[in-house]
């Protein structure tokens, strides 16, 4: 994960924009977290997510690709069932930030399509993939009102170090109210943590929402 350097915009410049264009964190209240997962619909450990957080009563945002989306559409439609919010993570997330302008919006705009009918919104959250943006792709997000979303914790679970270093730093960093936990749903291990992890946040108060749910 590769958060951008040189031409692209520094994830930290982001949050001087306004909250309803781009959102990196919650407003702290009432001990809430975002929990958003990057990289899905996965055939097996998708539908393995869905259980634990039914089980644990937790709503989340789903930033899926639009080739799996495609190729899963009856997962996608559970998670829409379910009460969890599609967002747009582009249609094949590739070296998104190093193609033209025109070709990058291309692939949210087919992804907005895709994900239109399984949930009927016209609009949803975007985050782009690698969470990088060039000044020019931002501005024509920002003039198409498409708007962005971030993260302000990011699990590092991409790495794949493993269950225990996935909680280790968690325990290490603890979360804070109104984070926006940056997860992926493309893998065993994240799943095997949070099902430590839920039970640990759940039992410190705090409750588990969409990016949307919270204005």
């Amino acid at each position: 994960m590769n958060m951008g350097i040189g031409t692209y915009i520094k994830h930290a410049m982001l949050r001087a924009l306004p909250r309803n264009a781009v959102v990196t964190h919650l407003p702290p209240r009432n001990r809430v977290l975002a929990l958003t997962f990057d990289d899905g619909p996965h055939p097996v450990h998708t539908p393995r997510l869905l259980d634990l957080l039914r089980a644990q009563n937790a709503r989340a945002t789903f930033f899926l690709v639009g080739q799996a989306a495609e190729q899963h559409p009856r997962i996608v439609q559970r998670i829409v069932e379910e009460g969890h919010e599609l967002g747009n993570h582009s249609f094949r997330h590739v070296k998104f930030a190093a193609m033209p302008a025109a070709q990058q919006w291309s692939e949210i705009m087919q992804t907005n399509q895709l994900l239109q009918r399984h949930d009927g919104r016209s609009v949803r959250w975007f985050r782009p993939p690698q969470g990088t943006l060039t000044p020019r792709m931002l501005l024509r997000l920002m003039l198409g009102k498409q708007p962005i979303a971030m993260w302000s914790y990011d699990s590092l679970d991409y790495q794949r170090r493993g269950v225990d270093a996935i909680v280790q730093r968690f325990e290490a960093r603890p979360v804070n109210d109104g984070d926006v936990v940056l997860l992926h749903d493309d893998d065993g291990e994240t799943i095997a943590a949070l099902e430590q992890l839920l039970a640990l946040w759940r039992g410190q108060g705090y409750r588990f929402v969409a990016l949307s749910e919270i204005p």
